[in-house]
């Protein structure tokens, strides 16, 4: 047995190697997904309301699975470094219970892109349409035509059917060059077309969606699948240590 011994003792320190390697790797998946979380909730909170009429729970659930992906990955570092099989055989668990999630919101995502669309739709139009230039969606509405350069659902006149409209005109936010627009060009029905940008943000963020779905499912599901790695390793490592009845003091 100790010459057998003997020859596993690299192999074991190689997928300890490979383990820690991976549980590092995984420690900085959960960091991110903690920023990206509070970035969302911070950040990108206004704008989610252009997606639902209510608060959204999706920056709380990847701030909370970020937090947790920390803990858990100090936790397999620790679990490698003693080679303690109970250890490792609880990290392939939640490994595998991490998959699991991540597949299931992935698999959701795609099944369910259309009705985000349409929810988005509905939502945009109703932000379009009680449009005041000072509450949150207003201001959303405001960063979404700046930032990507377009103007009301489908187009310009979007506006024209819009509470402000008579009073205040097109928002500011859809000129194209703002030191060219004046108020009252943007309460001209037939001036403001000149100066404002023609495209609807509507098509522009179905657009971005439709075409880079094929990269959000695959970054989501190549990230799923990577648990199945740090599942096999820990199993395998355990297995060894197990059979082998080796342990690093």
């Amino acid at each position: 047995m100790a010459p057998r011994r003997m020859e596993t003792k690299p192999v074991i320190f190689f997928l300890k190697m490979l383990l820690l390697l991976y549980s590092f790797i995984f420690w900085v998946t959960g960091v991110v997904l903690l920023v990206v979380g509070l970035w969302w909730k911070f950040m990108l909170g206004p704008y989610m309301l252009l997606i639902s009429n209510s608060p959204s729970n999706a920056p709380y659930a990847l701030a909370g699975t970020g937090a947790a992906i920390i803990l858990f990955g100090l936790f397999g570092c620790v679990a490698t470094f003693k080679g303690r099989p109970w250890m490792l055989k609880l990290y392939a668990l939640f490994l595998s219970l991490v998959f699991i999630t991540e597949l299931i919101a992935g698999i959701s995502g795609f099944i369910f892109r259309h009705e985000i669309k349409g929810t988005f739709l509905t939502s945009f139009s109703q932000a379009v349409m009680w449009y005041n230039g000072y509450d949150e969606r207003s201001m959303a509405v405001d960063g979404v035509q700046r930032t990507l350069k377009c103007c009301g659902v489908h187009n310009y006149t979007s506006w024209f059917s819009s509470v402000t409209f008579p009073v205040s005109g097109i928002p500011a936010s859809c000129c194209a060059t703002f030191t060219e627009c004046s108020g009252a060009d943007l309460k001209n029905a037939t001036l403001a077309p000149r100066k404002v940008y023609r495209q609807g943000c509507y098509e522009l963020v179905v657009s971005f969606i439709e075409s880079n779905m094929g990269i959000i499912a695959g970054v989501t599901f190549g990230v799923a699948f990577s648990q199945v790695v740090g599942v096999s390793l820990a199993c395998c490592l355990s297995h060894l240590i197990n059979t082998n009845q080796y342990e690093i003091v």
